[in-house]
């Protein structure tokens, strides 16, 4: 399947309960890739969502850029503390690790409004020298 660049959008309250909806929405979205690129996907959207939840403020917002290569995974929010990893604990503190691990790339943009942080990965989908 080759990705069009696409930017896909989707608000969520600040219930827990939406984690679900929102890896529900990024397997619909990225239906038709690989299995294995989809799960990683669905991880790690689920580990910056969370962490948005519990850590930032609303407006929350999840969104999917997709392209030929690689697939950017952003998530928004109102919080003005910058996310940072904590050592792993019964508590917690695995979620920015695991991104840092999936991701090819992945780091945070503050503005004035919140932040946004954000995660790359590759698609396999490189259709570069491909016959058209």
């Amino acid at each position: 399947m080759k990705l069009r660049a696409i930017r896909h959008e989707l608000g969520i309250s600040a219930e827990l309960t939406e984690l679900a909806k929102v890896r529900q929405w990024v397997r619909t979205v990225l239906r038709g890739l690989p299995a294995n690129i989809v799960g990683t996907a669905v991880m790690v959207v689920d580990e910056l969502t969370s962490n948005a939840l519990r850590h930032g403020r609303a407006p929350y917002h999840v969104r999917l850029l997709t392209g030929a290569a690689k697939l950017r995974i952003e998530v928004e929010d109102a919080g003005g503390e910058p996310a940072r990893r904590r050592a792993p604990s019964e508590q917690g503190g695995r979620g920015l690790l695991l991104v840092e691990r999936c991701a090819a790339a992945w780091g945070q943009l503050r503005r004035p409004g919140g932040k946004t942080l954000w995660a790359e990965l590759p698609t396999g989908q490189d259709t570069a020298g491909a016959p058209g």
